[in-house]
């Protein structure tokens, strides 16, 4: 077929069969699908319509003319469609003489077995004869109505050949609008890349930065989603009040940059190749589907895995030794939502796609010393892809959650929504806070820069003393004055008592001011009214670390990020610093990648085929099939938010300690 998209089978050539009561091979050359029913009814279903649909392919693609001229397509279609009427006239006109030689025929033998009957015979005789003459007729009567059929057939496809003409015509219209809007794309895509090489080196001084910035905004085009800056209106406003008549114990702001590690961490990586490639010759197969399925090049990845990012939330772990020694609850909440903010600091810049896990695979991060903390990750899902983490600290908080990401591409941004609840408690209060993390949204996939904006929001709830914080993260609006990338929020207690202020940016710092008094201020244009609360000056509580020098040749990677895969000995053979095609993408040997990545993919294909296959034998035995069971962590019903979740059962530090890892599958 012409102009077929990538991916795509040509169901006229295509060869169907059946592996088994739910599996359907699809087969064409020297690419084969392998799809899977949820039962032997569906699968005989999907069989029957990819039947139905080769069928009416068929003759489609005999007609079909690869040459891209339309216009002498289109008249040939007309000249075929008139020949098969033609054709099917001449026909009904034949049956309709045959019709009349069979009335003709049938009349006279009619006619002769009731002769027949007048004659005088024996009685069995006249038996027979009425028996052939009754039959007679009805055969009669069934030639007639074939004819009338036939006659019927043609007259609807005479009434609707002139429709079909025309759905026929708008298809081939938008076939070529379609083409001509994606031949478009690709000049302006292949115009930009030629402006980029063209261009003079930038500086990377502060003034550069800023030109950067507001280039940004002028890369929007027609199609860019804007919000009102007006539509989500802050619900209340901070007065700064008089620090002098109001006493207020500042935030201690060292971090533990000051604290020197005992192990020398590596401070680059080799720089990133400067390869091209063409996006949309990918992209353009991806839309509607999930991102974790669309087999991508490692052109588009970092080289780190998603249970390396997930690490990366722990950069800012002070927060939360911070949070330890803050003896009213309100005031540990503000940091508690410092913390989940910081999170996404790393983002700003970070658009390239990390590496999806494969099952099975892990991820410490082992600072028990230097920090105080110890962090793994287990890949315990891959269809939706799913990954465990937990964190315990000697300073006096764990950390745990399970986080399915959830993606979609749209065709002109790319949205990432994270599904899970992280929790979060203290070992000496017993404060166990849950929240939630909101969706980032990439723009620009296909022509222009890529960006990153995070929306939506944020509640952190204390299940112990039923403190509250609400953050908003406001999305980004080209006609918004205010910050770009701002977060706004408020710390209330249990009775619904506001204490502090929560402000700032996701991507640079975070505020708190505590509320010394609140009152209704005046009415919002929706109707609502808003709180006025006067504060005193705000207290910085977080604040980004800067870039490592030259990190724009190292994806953006922070200084934790820089080190998270860095060989280290006695991991599990399952770590992600261990991967093949990750460690030789961080290299430069991109080409190397691909191809291991490629192997790595196909043989968690075979693994999962096998399991598959020992489902069925013990569906078959009669036996209960558990299917795959995480290493490190086990299912359990959490008493908090009633979720069936993931939690560390223990034992992997214990085998790191006697080296012992026999139990850990051959992934790589």
């Amino acid at each position: 077929m012409a102009h077929t998209c990538r991916g795509t089978i040509n169901l006229s050539t295509a060869h169907i069969d059946t592996e088994d009561s739910c599996n359907i091979v699809l087969s064409n050359g020297g690419r084969t699908y392998h799809l899977k029913a949820n039962s032997e009814v569906e699968r005989q279903r999907w069989v029957t319509a990819l039947e139905l649909a080769k069928a009416k392919a068929i003759p489609r693609s005999l007609c079909e003319n690869d040459s891209g001229d339309e216009e002498p397509a289109s008249q040939s279609d007309k000249s075929e469609l008139h020949s098969t009427l033609k054709t099917l006239s001449s026909k009904l006109e034949d049956l309709s003489t045959c019709n009349d030689l069979i009335a003709k025929h049938g009349a006279a033998l009619q006619r002769s077995l009731s002769e027949l009957e007048n004659l005088k015979l024996p009685a069995e005789s006249g038996e027979k004869i009425k028996a052939v003459n009754e039959r007679a007729t009805l055969f009669r009567i069934t030639s007639n109505a074939m004819i009338n059929a036939c006659r019927d057939f043609l007259d609807l496809a005479e009434t609707h050949s002139r429709k079909w003409q025309r759905a026929l015509q708008y298809e081939r219209e938008q076939r070529i609008r379609l083409e001509e809007t994606i031949e478009q794309l690709a000049k302006q895509h292949n115009s930009l890349e030629r402006a980029c090489r063209g261009a003079p080196g930038l500086s990377a001084s502060s003034t550069g930065s800023v030109q950067s910035a507001k280039g940004e905004a002028s890369d929007e085009d027609e199609e860019t989603e804007y919000f009102d800056a007006m539509e989500d209106a802050p619900a209340f406003i901070t007065v700064t009040a008089d620090p002098k008549h109001h006493r207020y114990d500042s935030y201690n702001e060292s971090t533990c940059k000051d604290l020197l590690p005992k192990k020398r961490r590596r401070t680059r990586i080799p720089d990133k190749p400067n390869y091209s490639l063409n996006l949309w010759s990918i992209m353009k197969n991806c839309i509607g589907k999930e991102l974790s399925k669309i087999p991508m090049p490692v052109n588009f990845n970092e080289p780190l895995s998603m249970l390396q990012r997930l690490t990366e939330d722990l950069e800012y772990h002070e927060l939360l030794d911070k949070a330890v020694k803050c003896e009213s609850s309100t005031e540990q909440m503000c940091f508690v939502a410092a913390f989940s903010v910081s999170s996404y600091s790393t983002t700003v810049h970070r658009t390239a796609k990390p590496f999806n896990p494969l099952l099975g695979e892990t991820y410490e991060l082992d600072r028990l010393e230097e920090f105080g903390f110890r962090s793994l990750c287990e890949q315990v899902s891959h269809h939706p892809p799913a990954a465990a983490h937990h964190v315990y600290s000697k300073r006096g908080w764990t950390l745990w959650q399970e986080i399915t990401i959830a993606s979609k591409f749209r065709g002109k941004y790319l949205s990432i929504m994270p599904l899970g609840a992280i929790h979060l408690e203290f070992h000496s209060s017993g404060n166990h806070y849950v929240w939630r993390k909101v969706t980032s949204t990439v723009h620009n996939i296909i022509v222009g820069k890529l960006w990153i904006d995070q929306s939506g929001e944020i509640e952190i709830v204390n299940h112990k003393s039923k403190d509250k914080c609400q953050l908003k993260f406001t999305p980004y609006s080209y006609f918004s004055r205010d910050v770009p990338r701002k977060v706004t929020g408020v710390v209330s207690d249990a009775d619904g008592k506001a204490h502090y202020v929560m402000s700032g940016t996701w991507d640079e710092k975070m505020e708190c001011s505590k509320i010394v008094h609140s009152s209704h201020g005046s009415t919002s244009t929706e109707g609502k009214q808003k709180t006025v609360y006067q504060t005193l000056s705000p207290k910085v509580l977080w604040k980004k670390y800067p870039l490592p020098e030259n990190a724009e040749n190292m994806y953006f990677f922070s200084d934790l990020a820089l080190t998270l895969n860095e060989p280290e000995e006695r991991v599990a053979p399952t770590d992600s610093r261990l991967r093949p095609d990750q460690r030789l993408m961080e290299s430069g040997r991109w080409d190397e990648a691909n191809v291991e990545k490629q192997r790595l993919e196909e043989k968690q294909r075979a693994v999962r085929r096998r399991r598959e296959a020992e489902a069925v034998e013990a569906l078959e035995e009669g036996k209960d099939y558990e299917g795959y069971i995480p290493l490190w962590f086990e299912r359990k019903v959490d008493a908090v938010t009633g979720e069936l979740i993931c939690v560390y059962k223990g034992g992997y530090w214990e085998a790191k300690d006697k080296q012992d890892w026999s139990t850990c599958p051959d992934i790589f």
